[in-house]
């Protein structure tokens, strides 16, 4: 995660808007979704795989 991805600087919108791409297309909540991309960045192979692990626990 680099510092640009929280750091208020007008990067919430394209964060939400990852962050609703994720959720739809692997039924995650879309504040688990955000988690990730705080927490992944924005690699959307990462998150895919990250988000249907997370899927698989519930």
């Amino acid at each position: 995660m680099g510092p640009a991805m929280d750091n208020g600087d007008g990067l919430k919108a394209p964060i939400k808007l990852l962050a609703k791409r994720l959720a739809r297309e692997t039924g995650i909540s879309e504040d688990d979704a955000e988690r990730l991309i705080k927490l992944i960045g924005a690699d959307w192979n990462s998150l895919l795989r990250e988000a249907k692990f997370l899927k698989g626990r519930y």
